[in-house]
C-alpha cells in the first residue's frame, strides 16, 4: 500500500492595494501566520504585487526586482514555498501578468498568464503581453501546475496540466464582482478540477463591489471529482487546508479520463 502524501496549503485571500511594498508587507504578515499553522504552500491572489485597478506598465519589474527579490527573502526566512501573482516587464511596452513561485533556496519558477481577459468591455491585452508556455513545478513531493484567473474558462489548459503530471493545480485570481459571477467562479473552478483531474486551489482577492470590482472572495479547494473541500467567505481570510494527494491517484485510477484521448475527425458513417 502507498504511504499517505499531504501538502499542508494557506489560501491568502488577501486585499492589495497599489503600493507594491505595501503589499510586500502585507505578504509577508500572511505568510508569516501561514508558517505558524504548518503551511508548506502559499498561495497569494493574481495581482498580489499591486492590484488590477493599476496600469500594470507603470511597476511591472523583472523577475530579480525588489518585488520578486522581497517574496524570495520572505520564503526563504518562513521556510515555506510562496505561490504568488505579480507583474513583470514584457516587450512592445507591455507588462506580462506572472505567478512566481519560490522557497528562495533554488526553487524558482514563473508562469505568464496565457489567456487574457478581452471580455466584458476590458481588453487587458492592450497592457498585457501573453504568455506561450503551460508550467509544471515540484513542491513538497507534488507536481504542481500554474494558471491564472480567466484561465479557468479553458479547459483544454487544465486537461492539459493534468495530462503533464500536475496533482495541485494553484490560480490565483482577481475574479470582478458582477451579474452571477460568484456562481461562474464556484461552478468553473469544480469544472477544471474535474478536467485536470486535481486539486484545484483557487485564491481570488476579497469582495469588492461596484465600479472597479477586484474580486468575489470565496477562495477554495477542489477535489478532483469537483467536491469543495474548503471554502473562504467574503472578506480577508486565511484559509489553511491539508490535502490528501491520495485522492488524486485514486480518482485517475477509477477514471481514467486523461489517458482517454478522445478521437478526433470520426465521421458517422451511417450517415450518407
Amino acid at each position: 500500500m502507498d504511504e499517505p502524501r499531504g501538502v499542508i496549503i494557506a489560501l491568502a485571500q488577501l486585499r492589495s492595494g497599489p503600493d507594491p511594498q505595501r503589499n510586500l508587507g502585507l505578504l509577508r504578515q500572511t505568510v508569516a501566520e501561514a508558517t505558524r499553522q504548518g503551511a508548506q504552500l502559499v498561495v497569494a491572489p493574481e495581482g498580489t504585487m499591486a492590484n488590477l485597478a493599476v496600469d500594470p506598465r507603470t511597476i511591472a519589474e523583472s523577475l530579480d526586482g525588489p518585488f520578486a527579490s522581497g517574496v524570495r527573502q520572505l520564503a526563504r526566512e518562513c521556510g515555506v514555498v510562496v505561490v504568488v501573482g505579480m507583474f513583470t516587464t514584457g516587450s512592445g511596452g507591455r507588462a506580462r501578468n506572472t505567478v512566481l513561485v519560490t522557497d528562495g533556496m533554488g526553487l524558482d519558477e514563473h508562469y505568464d498568464k496565457i489567456h487574457l481577459f478581452d471580455a466584458l468591455g476590458a481588453r487587458e491585452s492592450a497592457r498585457i503581453e501573453p504568455g506561450e508556455r503551460l508550467v509544471t513545478v515540484e513542491v513538497a513531493g507534488a507536481t504542481i501546475g500554474l494558471a491564472t484567473c480567466y484561465d479557468v474558462r479553458f479547459a483544454d489548459q487544465f486537461t492539459a496540466l493534468g495530462r503533464a503530471g500536475a496533482e495541485i493545480i494553484c490560480l490565483p485570481a482577481s475574479w470582478a464582482d458582477g451579474d452571477a459571477k460568484l456562481k461562474q467562479w464556484r461552478l468553473l473552478a469544480r469544472s477544471r478540477a474535474m478536467d485536470a483531474q486535481a486539486v484545484l486551489v483557487a485564491v481570488d482577492q476579497p469582495l469588492t463591489t461596484g465600479k472597479g470590482a477586484l474580486g468575489v472572495g470565496h477562495s477554495m479547494v477542489v477535489g478532483p471529482l469537483g467536491e469543495v473541500l474548503a471554502e473562504a467567505g467574503d472578506d480577508p481570510e486565511l484559509l489553511v487546508v491539508d490535502v490528501d494527494l491520495g485522492q488524486v491517484a485514486r480518482t485517475r485510477a477509477s477514471v481514467p479520463v486523461l489517458a482517454h484521448r478522445p478521437v478526433r475527425g470520426r465521421r458517422d458513417e451511417a450517415a450518407n
